[in-house]
């Protein structure tokens, strides 16, 4: 059996978990509210004050979608309570991020300053002028937007120069050195 899709979720005070038909899972909470269809075949029950997933047989197909709706149903419930944030860091000489109104501005040693506009359910606050925090109660979209923002300028091996997430170790290589 899964393991982690036998665990019941927890449903907490506040929130309300409603299964309608095709398994449209909706999530309230006090952060706002989440919906996603997840596959049919599996069935989710909600018991009293928590969530149950279940699998109809033990074909590979099953076992591996059990674990993963669960895991789904899970973070909706986690984000609509608590919120999932992303940390990023702009590391490098003259490199700087700013924020006006839902637009973010980057300084990146390129010629031009990138600007993102923050998509809908997401909301970035920088602190000081290299970090950047990625807030939302959708996890998918968090580490997406997240990764968009890396991706602007991804952190190099030599110096360091780039924007990484702040929990990530960056593997340093050494310089070339020349000819004596």
């Amino acid at each position: 059996m899964s393991r982690i899709g036998r665990m019941p979720i927890a449903i907490p005070a506040g929130v309300t978990v409603e299964v309608a038909e095709n398994n449209k899972v909706t999530v309230k909470g006090p952060k706002g509210t989440l919906e996603r269809v997840l596959p049919r075949e599996m069935e989710i029950k909600v018991e009293g004050a928590e969530v149950l997933v279940s699998r109809p047989n033990d074909l590979k197909k099953m076992k591996s979608l059990h674990g993963l709706t669960r895991t789904l149903v899970n973070n909706m419930v986690a984000g609509v309570t608590n919120g999932f944030e992303k940390r990023l860091e702009v590391n490098g000489v003259g490199y700087r991020a700013a924020k006006s109104g839902k637009k973010l501005t980057l300084n990146l040693g390129y010629s031009h300053p990138v600007e993102m506009e923050d998509p809908e359910g997401i909301e970035t606050v920088v602190e000081g002028q290299n970090l950047i925090i990625v807030k939302g109660i959708d996890k998918e979209k968090v580490g997406q937007f997240a990764a968009e923002i890396r991706d602007k300028r991804r952190p190099e091996p030599y110096k360091g120069k780039g924007i990484k997430y702040a929990d990530e170790t960056i593997r340093r290589k050494v310089g070339k050195t020349g000819k004596k």
